[in-house]
């Protein structure tokens, strides 16, 4: 694709991770669909397992998709989804609800059939037996193949908000006030935005096969730096994939690769 400059950057755990970035959002999302096609032909003799984020990150992403499973270059009805996160106790026709979110921009447009498709149970109770039996649906799919991340202001990934140990799981967790006031506006006009959320953790992330983190804006240039440039540490939770023992790419335009920029070979 023109326009797209690949890279590598060198963390200072010693994981080199690609990295390309786009002009802007909507070839980016283009490129990322494009990666997470050929990243999906080439799992064989099982359905593929893709893990799935929501967000105004990757809607370009799900635009560019649904595009792909439309000329049939995708069978969607032999996937197996995993969503990263749901807000605690929302319904799934809530307007702000991830579960309404992937089913107008990805699920019912392509054609996933709705039972391929998995979220961690927005009802928990603090027991944790849903969310554990949301890990086993997981292993039971035998891992995931690909999974789509983007990046908090404050350095979470999915809601492993700062604070969270490499060791958690699917679990409910406090938003931390960043995240409440980034995620907001999707609530304008629909009543209060839950604090509580559900989300899956760390190390399941890190037992993925492949991770693409996507990021657009100036406003995604200081987490990436903290993730890929500074120490693996807790204060910025997305630093964890620098322990990552599989691929980890990231695809960014020219104003979220701001300050990567000088550790790019």
């Amino acid at each position: 694709m023109q326009g797209l400059r690949h890279a590598a950057l060198a963390t200072p755990s010693g994981k080199r991770i690609s990295v390309t970035i786009a002009p802007d959002a909507a070839h980016g999302g283009a490129f990322a669909a494009s990666r997470i096609a050929d990243l999906l032909h080439a799992v064989v003799g099982r359905p593929p397992v893709l893990g799935l984020a929501t967000g105004r990150s990757v809607a370009p992403i799900y635009a560019a998709l649904v595009e792909t499973f439309r000329r049939h270059e995708l069978d969607a009805s032999r996937i197996q989804t995993f969503n990263l996160d749901e807000y605690l106790g929302l319904d799934a026709d809530h307007p702000a609800s991830f579960r309404h979110f992937m089913r107008e921009q990805l699920f019912d447009p392509a054609g996933i059939p709705r039972d391929s498709c998995h979220f961690p149970e927005a009802a928990a109770d603090e027991g944790g037996a849903d969310l554990a039996a949301y890990e086993n649906a997981i292993r039971a799919a035998r891992g995931i193949d690909l999974q789509l991340l983007g990046i908090g202001v404050n350095g979470h990934v999915a809601f492993n908000e700062p604070g969270s140990s490499r060791h958690t799981r699917t679990r409910r967790v406090r938003l931390a006030d960043d995240t409440l006031r980034e995620n907001a506006p999707s609530f304008e006009g629909l009543g209060p935005m839950p604090t509580d959320a559900v989300t899956m953790g760390i190390a399941t992330i890190l037992e993925t096969r492949h991770v693409m983190l996507v990021a657009w804006g100036a406003a995604k240039a200081a987490p990436l730096r903290r993730a890929f440039l500074g120490p693996v540490s807790s204060a910025c939770p997305a630093s964890y994939l620098q322990e990552h023992p599989g691929t980890v790419e990231v695809v960014v335009d020219r104003a979220a690769a701001g300050e990567l920029e000088r550790a790019l070979t």
